[in-house]
């Protein structure tokens, strides 16, 4: 499990920056605090902007051992218990929820790649585009299959009303109307694969 926060996929291979979000019962920072996480191969990390030597080796599950130090101002180490906690809204879409103790200091934490954070804020900016009456596109919040298509060019919707559905880890999850609207354009159709933030349709 050390290998994906030392930077790596277990293929040496950069996995760049990471969100990383407080989640409720952390003590040393209000719920919902986010950090930026660039992770380097060469046991180096910057958190916000922060340069950092970190380095966490695996002691066996659940035991690890993290090296911390900023450049010029020596290393302290720390006993780390890490585990992955079952998420299973979370997984589907993408984010990644584990249970951190270190020095017995307990943290849970949701991990989600930079990137894939920013293309599901851009998926849920249909509430702000509404607010401002323009079309507003409605994209994939999670990679998956479209299993039905609910609407067609031309339909006016009521607020609730199921658009689509996407099938992702098993599940079905249901597309609905976020306010009354004009069906602009539909741009996928069933058993069409869709990546996250893919356009699914335009509504207006």
């Amino acid at each position: 499990m050390a290998e994906p926060l030392n930077g790596r996929n277990g293929d040496g291979a950069s996995r760049g920056a990471l969100r990383v979000a407080f989640t409720r019962g952390t003590r040393l920072e209000p719920s919902g605090t986010t950090a930026l996480v660039e992770l380097e191969t060469d046991g180096h990390v910057v958190v916000d902007g922060q340069r950092l030597s970190a380095v966490l080796t695996d002691l066996g599950p659940p035991r690890a051992r993290l090296v911390l130090g900023t450049d010029g101002q020596g290393t302290r180490a720390h006993q780390v218990l890490l585990e992955s906690l079952p998420d299973s809204r979370r997984a589907a879409a993408g984010v990644r929820r584990l249970e951190v103790v270190v020095d017995g200091w307990r943290f849970e934490l949701d991990v989600d790649s930079e990137l894939r954070a920013r293309l599901r804020e851009r998926a849920t900016s249909v509430r702000a585009d509404a607010a401002k009456g323009g079309p507003s596109e409605l994209r994939a919040i999670i990679p998956g299959r479209v299993v039905s298509v609910d609407v067609a060019e031309g339909d006016t919707v009521e607020l609730g009303r199921r658009l689509l559905v996407l099938e992702a880890m098993k599940m079905q999850n249901e597309l609905k109307a976020p306010r009354a609207a004009t069906i602009v354009r539909v741009a996928v159709g069933p058993g069409q694969t869709v990546e996250l933030g893919d356009l699914l349709l335009v509504i207006e």
